[in-house]
């Protein structure tokens, strides 16, 4: 094998270990190649099937928490009662028990999104129209973080990906404090799903929504920006560009949007006053 070659690590939850045939400068071999899981992941409350998620099999309390939540499944964390993991051979239950008040509780067949979503679709599983683009409640004011912060999160985030560092297929979701330290890290194959599961993180460890920075390792869209305000996240950061529905969403949400932020550059499309040069 050619020494410039990384060696994939042990296969670990997330991915599995394949047995691939690898052309290198005009040389062929078989190796060890890493690749991402992803497994249906179904999502039943208090009995009820909801939805069919595409998903990494890893972090999935984490997931059913975060995606209760920006579903609007559930008020506060505090409504769902348990998560139960069933393995089927078609894939992964989660068996979700919320609080007889929550929404989710009230499901009975007919709900609007009782349909299967693919990869964290943000549409997947809407019947109507109006259903398609949802408001997100407005967040709050703020307090506005330096441009090194920044800096300093997007350094220290490919070094908190190693699901994306063996495969090169997943993509992550970051909360960084206000010194721009990254405090928690969740990956998946979906971009929606990645966040989801940050949120349901978050909420688990209590962290203030209003407290630091969420950044992202995709594009920021309306259903991105959507999940983040109705989380209470102020200000988000995307690698990638965002459209111009979410910029819309995320000025009517008082969500100050960054794009194409790389180390050194960045483009801010709302509320530029809370990303300050210097300490």
């Amino acid at each position: 094998m050619d020494s410039s070659t990384p060696t994939p690590g042990p296969a670990s939850p997330g991915y599995v270990a394949r047995r691939v045939e690898r052309w290198r400068r005009g040389r062929d071999e078989r190796v060890e190649d890493c690749i991402a899981e992803e497994a249906p992941v179904g999502m039943l409350y208090n009995g009820v099937s909801f939805a069919v998620m595409m998903a990494t099999p890893l972090d999935l309390e984490d997931f059913a928490l975060g995606f209760s939540l920006s579903e609007g499944l559930i008020a506060e964390a505090a409504q769902l009662h348990a998560v139960e993991r069933i393995e089927l051979l078609e894939g992964i239950q989660l068996a979700i028990t919320v609080a007889p008040e929550a929404p989710a509780a009230r499901l009975d067949g007919e709900a609007k999104r009782l349909l299967p979503g693919r990869g964290s679709c943000g549409i997947c599983g809407t019947r109507d129209l109006e259903d398609a683009v949802r408001q997100p409640r407005p967040v709050g004011n703020p307090n506005p973080f330096p441009a090194p912060a920044l800096e300093r999160a997007l350094a220290e985030l490919p070094l908190n990906q190693p699901m994306n560092a063996a495969t090169g297929a997943v993509h992550a979701a970051a909360w960084a404090d206000a010194e721009g330290r990254v405090v928690l890290v969740r990956e998946d194959v979906g971009r929606h799903n990645a966040l989801d599961k940050l949120i349901g993180a978050m909420a688990r460890a209590g962290i203030a929504p209003d407290a630091g920075m969420l950044l992202l390792t995709s594009r920021a869209s309306y259903e991105m920006v959507t999940k983040a305000a109705n989380a209470g996240i102020g200000f988000m950061a995307a690698i990638s560009a965002p459209t111009a529905l979410a910029v819309e969403l995320a000025r009517s949400a008082g969500v100050c949007l960054v794009g194409f932020a790389r180390p050194g550059s960045h483009n801010v499309y709302t509320y530029p006053d809370r990303l300050v040069s210097g300490r």
